[in-house]
């Protein structure tokens, strides 16, 4: 598929060499040419300098065969003017802006363009590592009944098989996040320190699943 990324900073060069890693076809634009030297000499995509929101420009960059494009330049407005180009006046179906006011992010999402609302998004994520006590939800389904949310771990667990934490707490542990890498885990894969465990639960669940993870296994038994 071939991609057009809107501003070359250091998410736009990162995800440009990731898709294109990847086996993707992509195009960067910029309005900066010195932008590209992010980019590195590896890269073997198209570096467009002008403005992301010009449809010269997008046409330049290869928008008319576009699968995707994403808009992740330093300003709200010219990300999401570009982004409804793409898909209003170029009809590229998979578009998505970088926005940084978390009250803008809310609008474009109720008008159909998907955003990553960056501040949001790190609060969030900073809360979760400061405060890990709650199992806040990263996802709930519409009936309300199930939930997969990231749930702090006692080092009390720490050494013990993931296969026990499901047995003793009643939850399906979805994935682990380890030293920064998501892993699948096996039912003998062993919890170490530092572990960020991600699991389903049924919404009723929340209060006693937080309370056997917060406890070593023994306790949890005896909950």
């Amino acid at each position: 598929m071939h991609v057009v990324i809107m501003g070359c900073g250091r998410v736009g060069a990162e995800l440009a060499q990731a898709l294109e890693q990847q086996g993707h076809t992509v195009a960067v634009v910029d309005r900066d040419p010195t932008a590209f030297r992010r980019l590195g000499s590896s890269f073997g995509g198209r570096r467009v300098t002008g403005i992301g929101f010009d449809q010269d420009t997008l046409r330049e960059a290869g928008i008319e065969e576009a699968g995707a494009f994403a808009a992740v330049s330093s300003g709200d407005n010219s990300n999401i003017i570009s982004a409804r180009v793409a898909r209003e006046m170029f009809g590229v179906d998979n578009v998505a802006a970088r926005i940084y006011d978390p009250r803008r992010a809310e609008v474009y999402q109720r008008l159909g363009i998907p955003t990553v609302a960056t501040v949001r998004w790190t609060a969030d994520q900073m809360l979760r590592r400061l405060l890990p006590s709650g199992a806040e939800p990263l996802w709930r389904d519409p009936s309300g009944g199930v939930q997969l949310a990231e749930v702090h771990i006692s080092t009390a667990w720490v050494g013990f098989r993931v296969s026990r934490l499901q047995e003793e707490t009643g939850v399906r542990v979805a994935f682990l996040t380890r030293l920064g890498e998501a892993m699948l885990p096996q039912s003998q894969t062993v919890l170490q320190e530092g572990d960020l465990v991600h699991v389903m639960m049924r919404c009723d669940q929340v209060g006693d699943v937080e309370a056997a993870f917060a406890k070593g296994p023994e306790e949890a038994r005896q909950r």
